[in-house]
């Protein structure tokens, strides 16, 4: 009875859901990597939704940083007290990426979202708004229907998700926030129907590679020595003997290759007249567990070290962010069998457990021997132009989130 009590309430609250995503999607929250002020203004609002739904307690745990104005990056908790103090976390990030070329968003604007054939279109609306938003319904619905659950229910809000969680995640991890006993579900990737749950991910491997030649005028290319030039050559071999080299596949994963993709490069001279004396091109590399990322790392600096004694440039690798892969979660941790269950009660779907090449909060709680799972239900539209969460996915994860908490 409590089941059914808790999809009606939740399918009543669908008009309110999408406002609520589509406030949180119009404020923007860009890291500073990227050129942002970080997610102080998203937490702000997220603070007073959390307010007029009347969880039990919430806090804040700011992490210090100086690149934004406010000088702090936000994590929210907020928890509805269970009949046990045992918890259930659901953990989402309030951090999106940048929006790209404003013109090949023809659908909405990043920040001005729009509703569109029940899909709410807008930078960060799948990645992460739609689980921010049913989380907190999730726990609405429970509220309003006077129902206990269980265990606590736990949300867990974080900043610098899209770069690395140092500020985010990370910083929740040192405060102690978290136990052995916990129940954590991380609902940050997904597929179209939910029914896969992931238990392991890629080791993850950023780099930029730095190319330091000789700026001279282009009319005397002579004189010179072309970054630009030797940093693309760079590239591509790199790119060449990362992909001949590591070829390995494994269909546990739903990209069951290594990918290693050239994504960013930085801008080198202002004019077009001059040859550049710098130039920098971006990697992001997720490679599969079998890996020894240490001996990639040792190859691709071999690769660079060659070009530049045949080119005479000097050619520096700089890691941005390096996560070994954890090990991957039981597949017989409690929250597996009990989200399986779930799944297959309220939706009859048979739900299967792989491995993902994103990295998400979840991979730092099982460095911790915290046994997280990551699941949704995604187009997995994801940091691309014309983003959108559809409606029902949103309604439809809630209704687990609150079904977990009960069951």
């Amino acid at each position: 009875m409590a089941e059914r009590d808790i999809c009606r309430e939740l399918d009543s609250l669908k008009s309110e859901m999408i406002e609520t995503l589509m406030a949180l999607v119009s404020i923007p929250a860009v890291g500073p990597e990227n050129g942002g002020d970080g997610e102080s203004r998203k937490a702000e609002t997220l603070i007073d939704v959390l307010r007029a739904v009347g969880f039990d307690r919430i806090e804040q745990y700011s992490a210090k940083d100086a690149r934004v104005s406010s000088g702090l990056r936000p994590n929210v908790v907020a928890y509805l007290n269970g009949r046990t103090e045992r918890r259930l976390w659901i953990v989402t990030h309030m951090d999106v990426v940048p929006p790209g070329d404003d013109s090949l968003w023809t659908v909405s604007k990043p920040f001005n979202p729009v509703l569109v054939n029940d899909k709410v279109h807008g930078r960060g609306s799948e990645d992460n708004g739609q689980s921010i938003v049913a989380s907190i319904f999730a726990a609405k619905a429970l509220k309003k229907l006077g129902i206990a659950p269980k265990r606590t229910l736990a949300l867990a809000f974080v900043s610098d998700e899209e770069q690395g969680s140092v500020f985010g995640i990370q910083h929740l991890l040192n405060e102690g926030l978290f136990s052995k006993d916990d129940l954590i579900v991380v609902p940050d990737s997904g597929d179209e129907d939910g029914s896969f749950i992931e238990i392991v991910e890629k080791s993850i491997l950023w780099l930029r590679i730095i190319t330091i030649g000789k700026q001279t005028h282009a009319s005397l290319p002579n004189k010179g020595l072309n970054a630009h030039r030797i940093g693309m050559e760079a590239a591509l071999a790199l790119d060449k003997m990362l992909h001949e080299n590591y070829t390995l596949t494994d269909p546990f994963f739903s990209v069951p290759a290594s990918t290693f993709e050239p994504t960013r490069k930085d801008k080198n001279v202002d004019a077009i007249n001059i040859v550049p004396g710098e130039d920098a091109v971006y990697f992001d590399c997720r490679i599969l567990p079998k890996y020894d990322v240490e001996e990639i790392l040792q190859r691709i600096s071999s690769t660079l070290k060659k070009i530049g004694e045949e080119t005479g440039a000097t050619i520096k690798v700089e890691i941005l962010q390096k996560q070994v892969a954890p090990s991957l979660v039981d597949d017989n941790s409690e929250i597996v069998p009990l989200l399986k269950n779930a799944l297959k009660s309220f939706r009859n779907i048979d739900a299967k457990v792989g491995g993902i090449g994103g990295g998400t909060c979840a991979a730092f709680f099982r460095k911790r021997g915290l046994p997280a799972i990551v699941w949704s239900t995604v187009d997995e539209v994801a940091h691309q132009h014309n983003e959108y969460s559809k409606t029902c996915n949103m309604v439809e994860d809630a209704k687990i989130f609150a079904l977990l908490s009960i069951l």
